[in-house]
């Protein structure tokens, strides 16, 4: 049998109770429990919003040591977790299970609506909302309503002015003066030409 060694007995305390109880550590809050005090600690900030680890470089707040550490790396560029099958290496090792599934064709991630299945459980949850018509991203200028925050982003440029797609606009109506992609298309509204029946 495999035997565990600690350097301090408050540690062995702690990881023999994984062992021998269910959870002894319970959120005086919400009531989830935990095996081990440190992971209730940590939990509780949840509801505290305590952040007690900041980042030398840019001055964020976290609310965990390990969060600090992934953070860090969107400075250094260190990228630590590498793919066995093609080499890329990534940032974070949830990046690389997702990768991972560009090879292996895996998509753990189904709607129970329709039964369409995902790589990414981001893109199922942008999925359903063509599902429930659910619009979370609203312009603060117009009202106008999104189901993805690129979208909303890509609506504000309209208000500033700047051209959404300005490489997709290279054509300019010799008309009005607008640019768009498809000019000939653009043009039918000056002409009133209808050329698809």
């Amino acid at each position: 049998m495999y035997k565990m060694s600690f350097l301090e007995k408050r540690k062995s305390s702690e990881h023999q109770e994984i062992h021998t109880s269910q959870d002894p550590y319970r959120c005086d809050i919400c009531g989830k429990s935990f095996s081990v005090s440190g992971s209730l600690t940590k939990h509780k900030r949840i509801h505290t919003g305590e952040k007690p680890y900041h980042c030398d470089i840019c001055g964020k707040s976290l609310s965990d040591r390990s969060g600090l550490i992934q953070h860090k790396r969107t400075h250094t560029g260190e990228k630590p977790y590498h793919c066995d099958i093609c080499g890329k290496s990534f940032s974070f090792g949830s990046s690389l299970t997702k990768h991972k599934r560009v090879h292996t064709g895996e998509k753990p991630y189904h709607c129970n609506i329709c039964g369409k299945s995902f790589s990414d459980g981001t893109n199922l949850t942008q999925h359903k909302r063509f599902h429930t018509g659910k619009k979370p991203y609203h312009c603060n200028i117009c009202g106008k309503s999104f189901y993805q925050e690129f979208n909303l982003t890509t609506h504000r440029r309209v208000h500033g002015g700047e051209k959404p797609y300005p490489c997709m606009e290279p054509y300019h109506c010799d008309i009005c003066g607008k640019s768009f992609p498809d000019l000939a298309s653009h043009k039918c509204i000056h002409t009133g030409e209808e050329p698809y029946h």
